[in-house]
């Protein structure tokens, strides 16, 4: 049992969600990892990977983390470094929001911001890499979590998809997760393996991430898909995967607070949205449930501003207005 506000990762609420789907046949839960501590499906990993690295002798207190990230992630880590006495530099970028910095800076982390991307791949992400590795070998008994790697991410989700499989009483029909390292997505259905259970998989990637073969392209929603195969991808994770852009991750976003006054971030409103888009193929009263990643809150400069918005979409207020007009009358 862990002590203190680590106690309180996981066993996060599952609500049911009545509003959404319009004239849904099926039953449509969503898993709000919102509730974490830290505000995301990350303090999950974090604390998995922290704990075993501490376990195992690669870390004891005192001792340095450097991990990559630009926001949930990092949340996590300086949650849970600061919690084991442990100094935490989290790698960053230009496109890192203001919001996540202050964030990690009340937690006490150090940031150290790559400011170009990698020369050979034009990406942020492989510069922040380097610069973990550089600092690896300057400072001494240093730890890289490299949670697009280790098995311990996925293993984390284990206890997530228990969680909801307990629930439920096993009756899973259909699961929609949104993929970025693939940690929940590959510890979700690790489960669902071992433990029998006939759930369709649903992967949510993003239009532009290359995860599950798409062409890479510019993505505006940090935190859903990846500008690289993450490690933890393996073939055959999913029965399907569904590629949502990211006007339909507003969108969605954009439907959960107004229809269920659900505050969510990016990769949830594409997960939602998956569901929007196969629901005619979804049969006559299963059960289906859908991961929310993380809070709302760290994309009000963006997906919950409406400037955001319409400076790189246009005028689209309509694609969720008339849905909230209909339901009213």
């Amino acid at each position: 049992m862990h002590a203190g506000i680590l106690s309180t990762i996981g066993n996060t609420p599952l609500v049911k969600l009545e509003r959404v789907i319009e004239d849904a046949q099926f039953q449509l839960f969503a898993k709000l990892e919102a509730f974490n501590p830290a505000g995301s499906i990350k303090d999950r990993t974090a604390l998995c990977i922290i704990e075993s690295a501490l376990e195992e002798g690669l870390l004891s207190p005192g001792k340095t983390v450097i991990e990559s990230s630009s926001g949930n992630m990092g949340i996590g880590l300086a949650q849970v470094c600061g919690y084991f006495g442990l100094h935490f530099i989290c790698v960053v970028d230009p496109k890192t929001t203001k919001q996540n910095i202050e964030v990690l800076n009340a937690y006490g982390a150090e940031i150290d911001l790559v400011t170009a991307p990698d020369p050979d791949t034009g990406e942020f992400l492989q510069a922040r890499i380097n610069r973990v590795k550089e600092l690896q070998r300057v400072i001494p008994d240093s730890f890289w979590p490299d949670q697009y790697s280790n098995i311990n991410n996925a293993m984390a989700h284990h206890q997530t998809m228990h969680e909801i499989a307990m629930e439920l009483e096993g009756q899973v029909d259909y699961l929609f997760c949104a993929t970025s390292t693939c940690g929940t997505l590959r510890g979700c259905v690790e489960y669902l393996r071992e433990n029998g259970l006939r759930t369709m998989v649903i992967a949510v990637d993003a239009i532009g991430s290359v995860i599950f073969g798409g062409q890479k392209g510019k993505r505006l929603i940090p935190g859903h898909g990846a500008a690289v195969r993450p490690y933890l991808f393996q073939p055959g994770l999913a029965d399907e995967c569904i590629h949502m852009s990211d006007l339909e991750c507003v969108i969605g976003c954009r439907r959960l607070v107004s229809q269920e006054c659900i505050l969510v971030g990016g990769s949830s409103g594409a997960a939602l949205m998956a569901v929007e888009r196969i629901k005619d193929r979804i049969p006559y009263g299963a059960t289906c449930v859908v991961i929310f990643p993380d809070r709302g809150e760290r994309y009000l400069d963006t997906i919950y501003s409406d400037a955001w918005v319409e400076e790189h979409f246009g005028d689209v207020s309509h694609l969720w207005q008339n849905t909230v007009e209909a339901q009213a009358c």
